[in-house]
């Protein structure tokens, strides 16, 4: 894969190459997150989508400056609704414990959500108008807390951990086919949420502009030891121009050139950091008695109930720690993008192609689930380009104005779904268990 990497360095440029290999590095985090819960536990999570979302909302929440107008606008208002929240839920705990299971129970129960969705929907509407309405072609939010946004990083694993939470008390003890219903129905509930809650993150108006962990292009390209570095490193090709005015436009190309390098580079490095500590963490995980109880829950659940093991409570952890890994891969994309758009969150598109991924690769294994995220995401990327050198190199004795070939070129950008499927199918064919399959070691 790395070599292939390159190839697309020496033969399109540095700057697709290193595009290519952060987008690998952010799909292995995600392959990684549900290689846990399906190749570890067999829990299929089709809301994949809905985690990522909340990494995304997380880099918003945290890297973001506080807008003070909306804070004064409708700020009170919010945290009133937020505590009316705590306070509900804290009142359905109290009755749960209270009293034992009855009709009287259940009566007093939606007593309480029905009276308290409708006291925080009063509480809150006024709130929500007031801050939309505050200059709302640019903010018409609340904004975050102003902090780096690397930190959003472990924000994301909190807010999709805590969601899963929630999901799993509620929907693990559905069969497997409801449970990948019901989880990806409560991704596309988050992800419609994230979208039309203007006064959260802007919804569908997009925020932009996000806090960098790396340096900016333009700061680069007027400092002196990045000028000093990329001239030194281009010094063989600039040696060859003799005319100054050329060879100092031919320099400024070079740096604007570098400044897009340098900074793919430095998230490059942030990201392999971060796949090579859970890369340790979950091998280290998958090979302890831990990991061990967790395949044996999986291939046999009622002899690894039969032996003490609560499955539930083992299925509700995996469940939660899946989830996070994904919720981080989330808030790294959004931090390489520098721009949260919930528009793209699109779950019966993005999720299967993630579950391509540690199909193809090799479920249950934490290397093939890096590695599919490798070859499936290179593949997304790069079937256009080579489908249309095959198309110009399979018609290259037809005019350029033949139907046939202007055709083809126009399908070019659906070759992707041609050579997902052609690799797909292969894969299951002559590797079912995938490229790397699961290793069972016994210690």
């Amino acid at each position: 894969m790395m070599g292939l990497i390159i190839l697309v360095g020496i033969f399109q440029s540095w700057n697709i190459a290193l595009s290519i290999f952060n987008l690998c590095l952010i799909s292995a985090v995600m392959t990684m997150g549900a290689n846990i819960q399906w190749g570890y536990a067999g829990l299929i999570n089709f809301g994949i989508m809905g985690y990522t979302a909340l990494g995304g909302l997380a880099a918003v929440l945290i890297s973001v400056d506080p807008v003070q107008e909306a804070w004064s606008a409708g700020g009170s208002n919010i945290l009133l609704s937020l505590l009316l929240i705590i306070g509900m839920v804290l009142a359905v705990r109290y009755v749960l414990k209270k009293y034992e299971k009855s009709k009287v129970r259940t009566y007093i129960i939606a007593t309480i959500i029905i009276a308290g969705i409708i006291i925080i929907r009063f509480v809150s509407e006024p709130g929500i108008e007031a801050i939309e309405e505050v200059d709302p072609a640019k903010t018409g939010f609340l904004g975050g807390f102003g902090l780096p946004i690397i930190f959003s990083w472990i924000v994301g694993a909190l807010f999709a951990g805590g969601l899963a939470f929630v999901i799993g008390k509620v929907a693990l003890g559905l069969r497997a086919d409801y449970l990948a219903i019901a989880t990806l129905l409560i991704s596309e509930i988050v992800i419609a949420i994230i979208k039309h809650e203007d006064w959260l993150t802007r919804g569908v108006k997009n925020v932009i502009g996000l806090k960098r962990p790396a340096p900016y292009e333009v700061n680069l390209q007027q400092t002196d030891w990045f000028i000093n570095l990329v001239e030194k490193f281009n010094s063989s090709k600039l040696n060859l121009i003799t005319d100054l005015t050329e060879r100092q436009e031919a320099l400024n190309q070079f740096v604007i050139e570098g400044s897009s390098i340098f900074v793919k580079l430095c998230y490059s490095g942030l990201f392999l950091i971060v796949v090579i500590i859970l890369l340790i963490l979950t091998q280290k995980a998958l090979y302890s008695p831990w990991g061990r109880m967790m395949r044996a829950i999986r291939d046999n659940e009622e002899a690894a109930n039969a032996m003490g093991k609560n499955v539930v409570k083992q299925h509700l952890l995996i469940f939660v720690l899946g989830s996070a890994i994904v919720g981080i891969a989330g808030a790294m994309l959004v931090t390489q993008d520098g721009l949260f758009t919930p528009g793209s969150y699109r779950p019966m598109r993005y999720t299967f192609l993630i579950w391509v991924m540690v199909i193809v690769g090799g479920s249950g294994n934490n290397f093939g689930a890096i590695l599919g995220g490798f070859v499936v995401w290179f593949l997304w990327i790069e079937s256009a380009p080579i489908g249309l050198y095959l198309v110009n190199l399979t018609t290259a004795g037809l005019a350029d104005t033949h139907f046939l070939k202007v055709h083809l070129i126009e399908s070019v950008p659906y070759f992707r779904f041609l050579m997902m499927g052609i690799g797909l199918l292969l894969i299951m064919r002559y590797r079912p268990k995938g490229i790397l399959p699961e290793k069972i070691e016994i210690k």
